[in-house]
């Protein structure tokens, strides 16, 4: 690894914006470091998926950068110009409890140097920590804001309570970010936690209204909600035996993303979010059957839906 950001090959069916950064997974095997972060799990997804993905992130120039800018190498995801920008690579350690869910805390200082939108994909995705944490959230916003109408944007909030400051303020930051959206993608744990007491349903259709075009909310084993303003519909989940959910939501998101490029001329028709919700659904059960944000290769993801 040469410690420089490589150039964009044209065109890039995805840019990614948002925090990569290492998982310190603690658990009773011991303590192991992988690459991580969930825009930086989106796009490496996407490179295994074979999507031309692109990410612009903030790493530094030391053993944890270099480790995440070959681990996105090898999936094929090109790193954009400026990614190497940050004074260190920042942190998440997660402690994995019985019954393989994860407890993170964070060592992360996120900004991004203003700049225009790289290159013109056909999707630009961003979500988590990037969207909420100051200075970087603001350049984040402005991104967002200069896609408008050239592309279609896809944003996974991927609350993260320790670093959101009050759930005011967290939830006016996330409902500023959602008009300048077309697909917006919940777990079930961020929709309750942003509407605490509101049903699925009822969230999915206040999002709509604030002008987003597709809302997907993940509900684990019940399925996955997707709903726009003409149809709401759920999708049923894919069995699994769970090694442990790192990552899991973020390959349900690349699935989702590879989807919506492929879905063709059908726009959002039931069938067409049946399709999508299964081929995501599909990918976070591979990922959650092995440790780690693991996610399936689009040979692995066929495999699973052949079967």
């Amino acid at each position: 690894m040469t410690g420089t950001a490589s150039h964009a090959p044209e065109p890039l069916d995805v840019v990614v914006v948002g925090e990569a950064l290492i998982d310190i997974v603690q658990s009773a095997d011991g303590q192991k470091e992988y690459p991580g972060g969930s825009p930086a799990n989106v796009s490496y997804g996407l490179g295994l998926l074979d999507v031309k993905t692109g990410i612009l992130t903030a790493i530094g120039r030391d053993k944890r950068g270099d480790a995440i800018a070959a681990h996105l190498q090898r999936a094929g995801v090109v790193l954009l110009p400026g990614s190497m920008s940050a004074g260190k690579t920042a942190t998440a350690t997660a402690r994995i409890t019985a019954d393989g869910s994860a407890d993170y805390t964070f060592d992360i200082d996120w900004e991004l140097a203003p700049l225009a939108l790289p290159y013109a994909p056909r999707i630009l995705h961003t979500g988590s920590i990037a969207t909420f944490l100051e200075p970087g959230a603001s350049v984040v916003r402005s991104l967002l804001e200069q896609a408008q109408g050239g592309c279609m944007v896809t944003y996974d909030p991927n609350i993260r309570p320790d670093l959101l400051g009050s759930h005011r303020e967290a939830l006016s930051l996330f409902e500023e970010i959602v008009p300048l959206t077309d697909v917006v993608k919940l777990s079930g744990t961020d929709a309750r936690w942003l509407y605490p007491g509101k049903a699925p349903e009822d969230t999915a259709r206040h999002l709509l209204s604030l002008g987003t075009g597709l809302v997907v909310v993940t509900q684990g084993v019940k399925g996955s909600l997707m709903a726009t303003r003409h149809i709401q519909l759920t999708v049923p989940a894919v069995p699994a035996t769970v090694a442990d959910t790192i990552g899991a939501g973020d390959s349900y998101t690349a699935a989702l993303i590879m989807g919506l490029l492929l879905r063709g001329s059908d726009g959002m028709a039931p069938t067409v979010l049946e399709r999508i919700g299964t081929i995501a659904s599909m990918a976070a059960s591979i990922a959650v059957g092995r440790p780690g944000a693991n996610p399936p290769t689009h040979r692995e993801l066929l495999m699973g839906m052949a079967r």
